[in-house]
């Protein structure tokens, strides 16, 4: 059986991400459930030849005996579950390309398996490591050329609310907490799980090559870090240097937006746990009130007085980082107004640029 190996072909990797771009293969990753968590190419499947524990009994095979007895074994069980194996392929429908970590035995067992069945059916050269080099290759150019239009303000201005709203409108969003899946603050994991590094600066590269050749792009004002991810230096540097659309909006507007976005009141736990880890910054007796607060259940309260007493006089520190010619202060009674204004804004700017 594997001595058919040649009836299958490889992909190189220019030609994978143009044709699944295209939407016209489905890419499935064959590496374990653990491996595909934390990291795989966006837009693949997991159709794994050996689950976590499997994988990790031919491994300590592999090392503690022979390789040959670890193909032996690695064969004996991936032969039990081939049935259902090709009918997960076969339910994909449309032509199919694998990857496994290098390219190597896994991806060449699945690929053989399937192609024999008579589906049609291609393998990654280099598997998920060429991806990888790719995203850093990317990154290390540090090219990015449309103009940056930086929503800041306040905790609770709606920021990320005003830019789904704006990629709804149809204008180019970077969303860089999406790309993270967490929200830039210390309750910013609160309902999520974040991406870790790897998994950031692939779903980053991709939207960045989405964008490349736009004449402006929207973002939300972040920190470095977001979560377990941290923004390329160029590009953090690119954002701090663009024009910031500071969002201002009545304080009790502010705190419906926070409640609505983090559901305090489902994930209760969580927010005294990364409460407890900046109440040393807040005066005791305010901080003993939050602490009270949450635990009653009085988020609008707590809420409230995290802002007064932590993220707002962190915010007008940071305030002062950027120059008067890059500031432009939007004052707005609700986020329609706010949506309004923004939009107003950079229908101003681009006829403007586009006259110069």
């Amino acid at each position: 059986m594997l001595g058919r190996e040649d009836m299958f072909q490889d992909i190189e990797l220019h030609d994978l991400l143009k044709r699944q771009k295209e939407g016209s293969i489905a890419l499935v990753d064959v590496r374990s459930p653990q491996e595909f968590a934390e990291f795989h190419i966006p837009g693949s499947i997991n159709i794994p030849v050996f689950n976590n524990e499997e994988r990790a009994e031919v491994g300590t095979i592999y090392k503690q005996i022979s390789p040959e007895a670890a193909k032996e074994k690695g064969l004996e069980i991936f032969s039990a579950k081939l049935p259902q194996f090709i009918a997960e392929f076969q339910s994909l429908g449309k032509e199919k390309v694998v990857y496994c970590w290098r390219g190597g035995m896994r991806s060449k067992t699945a690929a053989t398996v399937v192609d024999l069945m008579g589906q049609q059916i291609s393998r990654l050269n280099g598997g998920i490591r060429s991806y990888r080099k790719w995203v850093v290759n990317k990154l290390e150019q540090k090219q990015f050329s449309p103009k940056m239009y930086v929503l800041n303000g306040y905790t609770g201005s709606g920021k990320t609310i005003l830019l789904h709203r704006l990629k709804q409108l149809g204008y180019p969003v970077l969303d860089l907490e999406g790309l993270a899946k967490h929200r830039g603050s210390i309750f910013g994991q609160i309902g999520l799980n974040p991406n870790n590094q790897k998994t950031f600066e692939s779903l980053l590269v991709q939207e960045m090559e989405r964008y490349n050749q736009m004449p402006f792009i929207l973002l939300e004002g972040e920190s470095k870090r977001i979560g377990k991810a941290t923004l390329p230096l160029f590009l953090h540097e690119e954002k701090e240097a663009s024009m910031q659309l500071f969002i201002h909006l009545p304080l009790e507007k502010r705190i419906q937006n926070i409640l609505r976005e983090y559901n305090p009141e489902e994930h209760q736990a969580q927010v005294i746990e990364a409460f407890q880890r900046i109440q040393k910054h807040i005066h005791t007796p305010v901080a003993k009130q939050i602490a009270d607060d949450i635990e009653q259940g009085n988020f609008s309260s707590a809420i409230a007085l995290l802002l007064e007493y932590y993220y707002d006089p962190r915010y007008e520190h940071t305030l002062h980082h950027y120059p008067g010619d890059k500031q432009i202060h939007i004052h707005a009674n609700d986020l329609d107004e706010a949506l309004n204004a923004v939009v107003s804004f950079i229908r101003q700017e681009e006829h403007t640029n586009i006259k110069l």
